[in-house]
């Protein structure tokens, strides 16, 4: 009896054990372009199209221009942004006017999105919709919008009327953050809207030219502002505020010197980090006064991005020619590896 037993424990782990490697075996990969970086290129400004560029998650392969080669087709000019939902991306043509719709692993195209925008900037995915940033006429102050986008049928479905200049925009549940940079000039707001009514039930003050924000895993918002610039003749400082996603109120304001300027806000491990001159600086989330403790030195980013304890900052050098993507390890302050990516790398993405 108990020799029966044994066989048949022993047949009953051999036939999981065989489902699940016959399960594994089956298992197809999700695409060419999973477990890797992406980054958007915006291309000439005045012609030509922008690109994405793929970056392998070990940095050995480099495929430039994946849309175009999956796709025969250019994405438009100047590609601002890319956005996500769980199995697409959405590659932003701001001066096309024009979004295109991808797997996100095999960037092979779904759908393009043509109407209903003007001057579209930022995508994000929150309560079932897609919701993108728009400048509209950047001579008309009153006229900038988010647009709502059915994410079944890729078609804009309603605008929500908001201040000057979205940009950068971000999802807490079913609430919606856009911070207002200013378009070509400079605005100082935060706009609040709740997704169940598409309706901005609150705009919130913080610095001048909210460039960037980060969620940290207690549900604050940091907003990064580099303040207006000296050519505006009405400089002003950067400014770091700490917003309470609770009751939607500033809880705190961090000032900076009136010439300094920050920019590319980014959480990583539970530290905040940005970009201020030649310097890359970290901040305590705990601290309610500047920090100003440097973690890499003599560098100039167009755009970077920190993850799992890697820096990857962005060069578009002449921004005429190919950029670059150097990849830094914030550990030992080196240089991993720079790749060449295309004209004018300005978003970074792991896909």
């Amino acid at each position: 009896m108990k020799s029966r037993n044994v066989f048949l424990s022993l047949l009953t782990i051999g036939l999981s054990w065989s489902c699940s490697n016959d399960d594994e075996q089956d298992q197809e990969p999700l695409g060419d372009y999973a477990n890797g970086i992406l980054v958007s290129n915006e291309g000439p400004f005045s012609n030509g199209t922008g690109t994405v560029t793929f970056i392998s998650e070990d940095l050995s392969v480099v495929n430039n221009g994946i849309y175009k080669m999956k796709n025969d087709e250019d994405l438009g000019n100047v590609v601002q942004s890319i956005g996500f939902t769980e199995d697409e991306a959405f590659i932003v043509a701001n001066v096309s006017n024009k979004i295109n719709v991808v797997n996100r692993y095999t960037f092979e195209k779904i759908a393009s999105i043509t109407d209903g925008l003007n001057n579209p900037r930022y995508f994000i995915e929150a309560n079932g919709k897609g919701y993108v940033t728009n400048w509209g006429d950047t001579a008309d102050e009153t006229d900038d919008f988010v647009a709502i986008i059915n994410l079944q049928d890729y078609a804009v479905e309603g605008t929500i009327s908001v201040a000057l200049g979205p940009e950068a925009i971000l999802a807490k549940d079913n609430t919606v953050y856009v911070a207002h940079q200013g378009a070509w000039g400079q605005n100082n707001k935060v706009s609040v809207i709740n997704t169940a009514t598409n309706e901005v039930i609150k705009t919130l003050a913080v610095g001048d030219a909210p460039n960037s924000m980060q969620l940290d895993a207690s549900g604050n918002l940091w907003v990064l502002a580099s303040g207006k610039p000296a050519y505006t003749e009405d400089e002003t400082a950067g400014v770091l505020s700490k917003i309470n996603t609770v009751t939607n109120e500033v809880d705190n304001n961090i000032q900076f010197e009136t010439t300094q300027h920050p920019s590319g806000l980014n959480l990583d491990g539970g530290v905040l980090y940005y970009h201020l001159g030649d310097t890359v600086f970290e901040q305590s989330l705990s601290s309610t006064t500047l920090g100003m403790e440097a973690v890499l030195e003599d560098v100039s980013f167009y755009s970077m991005v920190i993850n799992n304890g890697r820096l990857y900052g962005t060069d578009a050098g002449d921004y005429a020619s190919n950029g670059t993507l150097t990849v830094y390890d914030l550990n030992t302050k080196m240089a991993i590896e720079a790749i060449t990516v295309g004209i004018i790398p300005g978003g970074i993405y792991f896909n």
